[in-house]
């Protein structure tokens, strides 16, 4: 078992209700937990069997209250590497992630993402991810779906994740400005394309960019969030 004082990377994974897929998740892992990351799976909550399957496959399966950003701080706290890593359950790291993620860092670099592929049967997907990818690149803004990654250190200086039910990646990415633009790795991840697909690719484009634009005029995270669909989700 590798020492809590040699681990460099700790890949933070919230969970809710992921019975279906959180193995397979995990599994896909396992290359880089060999090499010596750290898995934590932090769960919102789950009504199924997604703490019983997650076991096995993770080194910490513990529980917080819901919400990602709950869920993230709270695998934070617990986790003994250098870099966090934050990873969606249906978001899958492209080989080698951990020494692209450790090269970044190193070459000073305080936080940074990847850029996305977003897999499903919509022809219009590959333009989500592209458009995703561009504007997170321009911006310095990146998205929970892009796998961000940061130093222990920065996360902590900036207080982690506001505790809030959506555009907590948003919040997060301008608080990390103050120390730097992100490293925007060429490497992809791939996500579900399950909620495009499911509430309509143009329909679900023009929801978050009516969304994000509100936040950055000051809409409350908490109404925003109802309107996407986390009625139920607190903070």
């Amino acid at each position: 078992m590798t020492s809590n004082l040699s681990i460099k990377l700790s890949i933070i994974v919230p969970m809710l209700n992921e019975a279906a897929g959180i193995v397979a998740a995990l599994q896909a892992l396992a290359p880089l937990r060999a090499n010596g990351a750290e898995i934590i799976v932090v769960d919102g909550g789950s009504a199924d069997h997604s703490v019983a399957l997650a076991t096995p496959f993770a080194d910490q399966v513990v529980s917080s209250a819901r919400g990602r950003a709950s869920q993230m701080n709270a695998g934070a706290a617990i986790a003994h590497g250098t870099i966090l890593l934050f990873l969606h359950a249906d978001t899958r790291l492209p080989a080698e992630a951990d020494k692209l993620v450790m090269q970044a860092i190193d070459a000073g670099r305080q936080w940074g993402r990847f850029d996305v592929r977003i897999s499903g049967n919509s022809r219009w997907l590959p333009m989500v991810a592209t458009m995703m990818n561009w504007r997170s690149r321009l911006s310095g803004i990146a998205t929970g779906d892009q796998a961000m990654f940061v130093s222990r250190e920065a996360f902590r200086a900036i207080g982690g994740f506001p505790e809030m039910p959506l555009m907590e990646d948003i919040a997060l990415s301008r608080r990390l400005l103050d120390s730097g633009r992100p490293a925007c790795l060429t490497a992809k991840v791939t996500t579900s394309g399950r909620r495009w697909e499911a509430q309509g690719v143009w329909r679900t484009i023009l929801l978050m960019w009516r969304l994000r634009l509100r936040y950055f005029f000051g809409a409350d995270p908490h109404q925003l969030a109802i309107e996407y669909g986390y009625a139920t989700r607190k903070v």
